[in-house]
């Protein structure tokens, strides 16, 4: 995981997040998001630097295409907005 992933897990594990069980690294399809609430259908994914290019945003658009046909809602946060704001992160997903 990455630091960002770290700080993010920290607040979601043992239900801490509105007693929602959260996995992190769940298999979806033929993908992996980041972390996964079952009950919800909600990934939750944390895009750092590697997610910038056109190329990865393509395929970013397309997984998340895929798993949304699934039923599967999405999240997306910056690495950097997990780092240095965490509580909004933390806000939006409650919400």
């Amino acid at each position: 995981m990455t630091r960002s992933e770290v700080i993010l897990w920290q607040h979601l594990k043992g239900k801490q997040m509105n007693s929602y069980d959260f996995d992190r690294q769940r298999p979806i399809d033929e993908y992996v998001v980041d972390f996964y609430c079952k009950k919800l259908k909600l990934a939750i994914e944390v895009d750092g630097s590697s997610h910038d290019s056109e190329e990865a945003q393509e395929q970013d658009c397309y997984r998340q295409q895929r798993l949304e046909a699934l039923g599967v809602r999405f999240l997306r946060f910056r690495d950097e907005e997990v780092r240095h704001n965490v509580e909004a992160v933390l806000e939006a997903i409650a919400t």
